[in-house]
């Protein structure tokens, strides 16, 4: 974006402090706004009619959310439930339908941020169908890497401060606590990452690729 769109888009977004268990918004609330995560951590879950949860995807600083109901005027087909607290910014309909209307560019630049979000969701989801839970773990621990380049501007970091409790960090590559620890646990052994508490130190990054098949 031109420092001329982001000072349009500023001047229209309000910010609000989340704290860990707050909810952004429930499923089957009437959506009127675009969300963006400042910082923090956010939980896209969707629940069964047996009452249990299942976790859609997880949502990092920078990600969006609620384009979808806000676009075609639905209401939200998932509850965002706050992870890690942090701040998240909001546009209205009523002020970011009219900008998109009469800013070609902006317009265009949110249609490819959108199509660029759709692919990682794809291929989040084949990869959690077809991939091996030790192969997931790989493409997430790069994922979680490369967030930090693109949050802070610098190298894919080899420090990664996991984003979440154990539970929900293995509900992020479709498995369990018990067999998350099993694969953290041989990626020690294999002298590819170290893990300390909820840090993991990236010891072998080129290994860590060779495992995640990228």
């Amino acid at each position: 974006m031109s420092d001329h769109d982001l000072h349009i888009v500023e001047s229209i977004i309000e910010s609000n402090y989340y704290t860990k268990g707050n909810l952004v918004f429930r499923e089957g609330e009437q959506s009127e706004s675009l969300f963006i995560v400042n910082n923090g951590l956010i939980k896209l879950t969707q629940n069964n009619t047996e009452g249990k949860q299942h976790v859609l995807r997880f949502l990092f600083p920078g990600d969006y959310f609620g384009q979808f109901a806000l676009l075609h005027n639905k209401r939200h087909y998932a509850t965002a439930e706050v992870v890690e607290s942090g701040l998240v910014c909001r546009i209205h309909r009523k002020d970011f339908l009219p900008l998109i209307e009469r800013n070609a560019a902006l317009a265009f630049s949110f249609l490819m941020s959108m199509s660029e979000q759709l692919q990682q969701a794809d291929e989040l989801a084949g990869s959690l169908h077809i991939l091996e839970a030790e192969k997931r773990l790989a493409r997430l621990l790069l994922h979680l890497s490369s967030k930090n380049q693109q949050e802070h501007g610098t190298e894919p970091a080899s420090k990664i401060h996991l984003p979440a409790a154990k539970k929900d960090f293995a509900a992020m590559i479709g498995t369990t606590p018990e067999t998350l620890s099993r694969k953290l646990n041989k990626f020690e052994a294999m002298k590819i990452i170290e893990v300390k508490n909820r840090t993991v130190v990236i010891l072998d990054i080129k290994m860590l690729y060779k495992v995640a098949e990228l």
